[in-house]
């Protein structure tokens, strides 16, 4: 449908009982982050759609009435989406509000065809109705007048995705997971109903304040494997989000794979905060899919291999439905669903895998990908495949295969394998439990990827490169793996805590700052255990090298001037610096790196970027002449190995090597090659005391 504004085109209700489609924004921010929360609406919950009662109707004054069937009052429109109008509507009989959507552009039909398309309006809306879900929005009537067919819809009090999105704009990745889940779920229901939605995306999900994601708009669905429907010879649908198959020759038009395509689409723009494959037309999109077939992603983190795999270009290759359930739950840490097939839990690669160098201090070596192949897309086959493969196993195996695979029947301290003999952890106990590694073959570390001279990852040789990463090799070494026994992933600053919670990482060496907030219940609500310090890091800030708006010298100018900084999300100086009098922005992001991108565009509203000293230096020294930083501040942040809380044996092990580390001569030699001509001081700072090993 290129070229058509499908702003309020959700024809299911929206804030307010205004339209649920991407012009549904109210005004407010985003609803309440409720991933941690006990309380979060699952896709397979069963849970019905209960919404707030229905306001008493108020007619508008002046307006004409059309009453469709003699039921169905038109109050106003909330869109026009799909093909044809979306009204708000009161039904007279039931006495309550609903929305109601014509199925048919009657612009674009003929007297030869309406006929035709009147009996297919009449069918879909048919198999439309007999979708019942929790994640599908409820369809209660079909009414046909003389040139439309109309579908019934419940009207929904709950902001769009895409509402949430222009508040908040990324969200976390268990968030993206269960709302990409749930839409996944939906989307089965659908097509077992043989119907192929067409325009997923996030101004078709309903987000409601408790979580629940509700598929919307079937105003332009159809039929699996009917006649494309087009408008003037253009296939329908909303350019960013159309898989590639829809434009070949001789394509046989929507199908299940091109709605996961779409899926993958909405997935990739939750996490990284755009569409992979940006344009207005669909030539521009196409084309960007022909020249960059795989699309950076930065901050997807064990997302990356379902995004991967449902955008593969050809449908044949791509994720199948099965498959993407059981590797999002993965990612969530649930349990298969009761009475289904092919859905169990699914093990997938790291985001990126580093190989073995032999020089602990040399230049890094081009990583391959998960499954051994070349970088690009073209050159590899199905890049998932080891993952279903993983799922088809499980399944194989039955209920005890997957207890086993999650860890049931490990001790409730979080550690894995048997005792044997020997002095313990905390406390002097007489067992210990065995290494790490014989249970974990891979140690998986989550780091950054967008800090210079601490841990950025070079997309071009597929390498993590830094002060934490080579930190993360010795420490790797002393517990006795190989560097190709090591995976690196990309955990944003607000995921950290949860990727530790997930299992989704073993370790974090992140500049995770060790607080006791943080120990007690960290960012999400769960708390995490330290290893350290292995640095201790000055607070500082980054500014513009010139502003035409303000004179800034130092630190006081920003608290005198009211200046706005920008810090990332669930860092310690979005609690902090209020205290201290600083002006901080309306809404963090994600990582430091937003920030800095924020202050490097001269049209916003970002002045400065909190932050260590390592860190900004690192952007100083990327963007000369554009940044500068100021005067450090009181404070320090002590960087600390973070692990799940329980884990002793791994708490030990890590300490263990820390201690080595830091006797010896590694710990100079990181720092010289890493950070010394960051902070133009050849010599390293003190070393620091590993206050969170005592008794380890």
């Amino acid at each position: 449908m290129q070229g058509e504004d499908r702003s309020g085109a959700g024809a299911e209700g929206g804030a307010g009982g205004g339209a649920a489609g991407d012009g549904a924004a109210d005004g407010r921010g985003g609803p309440q982050d409720r991933w941690a929360g006990d309380g979060l609406q699952r896709a397979d919950s069963g849970t019905a759609q209960e919404w707030p009662p229905t306001p008493p109707r108020t007619p508008s004054p002046g307006r004409p009435q059309v009453v469709i069937e003699g039921r169905y009052e038109l109050l106003e429109p909330i869109g026009s989406g799909g093909m044809g109008e979306v009204w708000r509507a009161h039904d007279r009989r039931l006495r309550r509000f609903v929305a109601v959507k014509g199925l048919l552009d009657r612009n674009a039909m003929t007297a030869s065809t309406q006929a035709a398309a009147m009996q297919r309006a009449r069918r879909e809306a048919e198999a439309i109705a007999k979708i019942e879900h929790p994640n599908v929005v409820t369809v209660h009537d079909q009414v046909e007048t003389d040139n439309q067919v109309w579908i019934v819809m419940k009207l929904l009090e709950a902001r769009s995705l895409a509402d949430l999105l222009r508040a908040e704009r990324v969200l976390a990745v268990p968030r993206a997971a269960d709302i990409g889940l749930q839409i996944l779920q939906g989307l089965r229901a659908v097509h077992t109903a043989s119907v192929v939605h067409r325009d997923v995306k996030p101004g078709n999900v309903l987000v409601r304040d408790d979580g629940l994601a509700i598929l919307v708009d079937f105003g332009i669905a159809t039929f699996e494997g009917a006649a494309q429907v087009t408008r003037s010879g253009s296939v329908i649908g909303t350019p960013p989000y159309l898989a590639p198959e829809l434009f070949a020759p001789g394509s046989p038009g929507p199908t299940p794979a091109s709605d996961l395509w779409a899926l993958g689409i909405t997935l990739y723009e939750m996490v990284e905060g755009r569409v992979p494959f940006a344009g207005g037309e669909v030539w521009e999109v196409q084309e960007n899919i022909r020249q960059t077939p795989d699309p950076a992603l930065r901050y997807a983190g064990p997302l990356a291999p379902v995004i991967q795999g449902l955008l593969f270009p050809d449908p044949h290759e791509r994720l199948d439905a099965a498959t993407a359930e059981a590797m999002l739950r993965e990612v969530l840490g649930d349990p298969p669903p009761r009475n289904t097939t092919g859905s169990e839990p699914a093990t997938h690669p790291p985001t990126a895998v580093s190989e073995p160098r032999p020089d602990p201090l040399g230049p890094p070596v081009a990583a391959p990908r998960a499954d051994g192949s070349p970088a690009r897309r073209s050159a590899r086959k199905r890049p998932w495949l080891r993952a279903a493969t993983a799922t088809l196993c499980v399944a194989l195996l039955g209920t005890a295969g997957w207890l086993v695979a999650k860890g049931v029947g490990d001790d409730k301290d979080g550690t894995t394998g048997t005792a044997t003999a020997g002095s313990g952890g905390r406390g002097g106990g007489s067992t210990v439990t065995e290494k790490w590694k014989a249970t974990n073959p891979t140690l998986k570390i989550g780091v950054k990827d967008d800090q210079p001279g601490l841990s950025k990852y070079d997309r071009k040789t597929d390498t993590y490169a830094g002060y934490d990463i080579d930190l993360a090799y010795a420490i790797a070494g002393h517990m006795g793996y190989s560097r190709n026994e090591v995976a690196f992933t990309t955990v944003p600053t607000d995921y950290r805590s949860t990727a530790l919670k997930t299992k989704g990482v073993d370790l974090v060496i992140a500049s995770y700052s060790i607080t006791p907030e943080r120990k007690s219940a960290s960012p999400g609500g769960y708390s995490v255990d330290f290893a350290g310090p292995y640095y201790e890091a000055s607070r500082g800030f980054l500014v513009r090298e010139k502003s035409s708006k303000y004179t800034i010298n130092d630190s006081s100018d920003l608290r005198r001037l009211k200046v706005e900084v920008c810090t990332a999300r669930d860092s310690t100086y979005e609690t902090e610096l209020p205290k201290r009098g600083f002006t901080m922005t309306e809404s963090q992001p994600n990582t430091y790196q937003d920030c800095l991108d924020q202050l490097l565009d001269v049209t916003s509203d970002v002045y400065a970027v909190a932050s260590d000293d390592i860190i900004l230096a690192g952007y100083e020294k990327a963007n000369p002449g554009k940044v500068r930083r100021l005067e450090n501040i009181q404070g320090a942040e002590g960087y600390g190995v973070a692990m799940r809380p329980g884990s002793p044996g791994l708490k030990s092990e890590v300490c263990s090597a820390l201690r080595k580390i830091l006797a010896g001569k590694v710990w100079e030699d990181v720092y010289a090659k890493n950070l010394s001509t960051l902070l133009d001081n050849k010599n390293p700072p003190g070393r620091p005391d590993l206050t969170e090993c005592e008794g380890y």
